[in-house]
């Protein structure tokens, strides 16, 4: 039993300083007999193949040859049509996805990915989408998904709850929004503000006036036409005459 049991904590060590602990109490056990010699050096063979292991130089039992995980390679990601990835890229990065003192710590690539992470959290509270997802809805590459997230938690605006499985594909990280500013832009749906963000200040509403002369109701002119346009030229000229002759010319 305590044979089997050590040999599972040597497996599952993932420190040096664990396997130094265990090689201690392996010595301490042979010590009060209950192991024998060859039970003790088994168990001592099992830790240095662990140690290997863990400083890289000698790879893992399962992993073929000439590849560095037990897993298939990452297929390249490419956008079938660049141009309408950065088309999509730029509408995310100008739609508003943070506040304008934390956006400009961003590039247009970042801003885009923040944005599908944004708009994740609005709707559940977190995001737990792959780097591969929030790349491609983005328009733009992993590096750039994964920089942006990298940038946003050392700034102390987000966190990163990683999901290991050991021997198995890793469950996609959880983000949380840690940032006040950040959880109130969203709320108030990307506008400064709040409501007021959608109202235009310092912008005065013209409206053509239906106000008619009240002559020119009276003459039957139609709306917005002055009656002076239908005088004839013979008024226009007995009114000159008549003026003349007030002032003596």
């Amino acid at each position: 039993m305590f044979v089997d049991q050590m040999a599972a904590a040597i497996t599952e060590a993932r420190t040096m300083t664990r396997l130094d602990d265990l090689s201690r109490a392996i010595w301490q056990g042979w010590g009060a007999n209950a192991v024998t010699d060859d039970q003790a050096q088994e168990l001592a063979s099992l830790i240095h193949a662990r140690k290997l292991v863990m400083r890289g130089e000698v790879k893992p039992v399962g992993i073929p040859p000439g590849r560095p995980s037990i897993f298939p390679p990452r297929r390249a990601q490419r956008a079938p049509v660049r141009s309408v990835a950065i088309a999509r890229r730029r509408h995310l990065a100008a739609s508003g996805p943070l506040p304008p003192s934390i956006a400009c710590k961003f590039t247009v690539g970042e801003l885009a990915a923040l944005r599908i992470l944004t708009d994740e959290v609005r709707e559940k509270g977190h995001c737990d989408r792959t780097i591969a997802e929030i790349a491609a809805r983005a328009g733009i590459c992993r590096s750039t998904a994964k920089n942006a997230v990298r940038a946003a938690a050392a700034m102390g605006l987000l966190t990163v709850q990683e999901r290991r499985r050991e021997g198995q594909k890793n469950l996609p990280n959880v983000v949380r929004i840690v940032s006040r500013e950040w959880q109130l832009w969203i709320k108030r749906g990307g506008q400064r503000g709040g409501s007021q963000g959608s109202k235009t200040i310092g912008v005065k509403k013209i409206t053509p006036t239906d106000k008619e002369s009240k002559r020119d109701k009276e003459n039957g002119f139609p709306p917005g036409i002055s009656e002076t346009r239908f005088q004839p030229q013979n008024t226009w000229d007995n009114r000159r005459r008549a003026i003349g002759k007030a002032g003596g010319v």
